[in-house]
């Protein structure tokens, strides 16, 4: 017997060790942006809920600008450019990627239809860069809503 649940996705109980191992919040490409962003002065939520009631979390809330930052990892929610299928369940794989990549445009869809504004960012772009569009996003936001 492997180990595995019953009908289980994973392939080896290695695999499911290390995929239950991964983080949703507080990754490293997301502690950098968070760190970036911080340093420009600009204080915000952590994997908060911008609408209460959907139940979906961003990475940063300025609920006062209304601004929700995502940085979405590239194989969990497919990116064109690293995104890569693994061999093994393949089926299971690319229900699951297509799956959050409809959840993350419904979530948009929702976020914009309540007046906010939606920043999404892949982990490999680079958390200045990341930082100073969101810094720029936030201050126009803050100075068109004539908020501090």
């Amino acid at each position: 017997m492997s180990g595995l649940p019953e009908g289980s996705w994973a392939s080896s109980e290695a695999t499911r060790k290390s995929m239950q191992g991964n983080r949703s919040r507080d990754t490293k490409p997301e502690l950098a942006v968070r760190s970036a962003v911080h340093r420009r002065g600009l204080r915000y939520r952590v994997a908060a809920r911008p609408l209460p009631e959907l139940r979906r979390t961003a990475d940063l809330v300025f609920r006062k600008a209304k601004i929700a930052v995502f940085v979405d990892g590239c194989y969990w929610h497919g990116c064109p450019e690293h995104h890569t299928q693994p061999a093994t369940n393949p089926e299971y794989w690319s229900e699951k990627i297509t799956g959050n990549i409809a959840r993350d445009q419904d979530t948009d869809a929702h976020l914009v239809e309540a007046g906010w504004t939606v920043l999404r960012f892949w982990e490999h772009e680079d958390p200045e860069t990341v930082a100073e569009t969101v810094e720029q996003s936030v201050r126009s936001a803050l100075r068109e809503g004539g908020a501090t």
